[in-house]
């Protein structure tokens, strides 16, 4: 268990996650953030180039997974349904207790999973501590100045992934 928040690898957009690459490093098991990692706080359903991507995830034999801190009723299970993906709300990241939670109720272990998300302090911190493979992506939308603000203070971190 790590409290690293220096990811393994940095992607501009969670569409670049290739299947090849997850495969490449044994990632079976791929869980996903949902707020500005699928989609933007303002997005109401998945973008067509994200439900290209999971199905495309999905046809490669790599499980996908929405793991989200957010409570909200019905955001987290209309993405998750339109995906045709699994979901678990209030996961509290940066703990690790959801991910392993998840995990074990979907039979794969931290050797062959995997979370993106898009921030460093909540989902790398989640992941590390997990000991699967951390993957950050730029935020889909930055709605206010502290989003910004937080996305230049994760800076530094990002760019000691294993891919920069």
């Amino acid at each position: 268990m790590s409290f690293s928040p220096v990811p393994l690898y940095v992607f501009r957009d969670i569409t670049d996650i290739s299947p090849g690459l997850m495969k490449q490093i044994g990632v079976k098991f791929l869980m996903l953030d949902l707020d500005n990692t699928i989609a933007a706080y303002s997005e109401s359903s998945p973008a067509d180039n994200i439900a290209k991507w999971a199905a495309e995830m999905k046809s490669c034999g790599i499980k996908l997974f929405v793991v989200s801190n957010s409570i909200r009723k019905g955001r987290v299970e209309a993405f998750a349904e339109a995906l045709e993906i699994d979901y678990i709300k209030g996961a509290r990241k940066p703990s690790p207790d959801g991910l392993q939670q998840v995990m074990d109720a979907e039979d794969f272990n931290k050797n062959e999973s995997a979370l993106v998300g898009d921030q460093v302090y909540t989902d790398v911190l989640a992941a590390n501590r997990a000991g699967v493979v951390s993957i950050v992506v730029r935020p889909r939308q930055f709605t206010n100045p502290f989003l910004a603000l937080r996305y230049a203070l994760e800076a530094p971190f990002r760019a000691f992934a294993q891919n920069r």
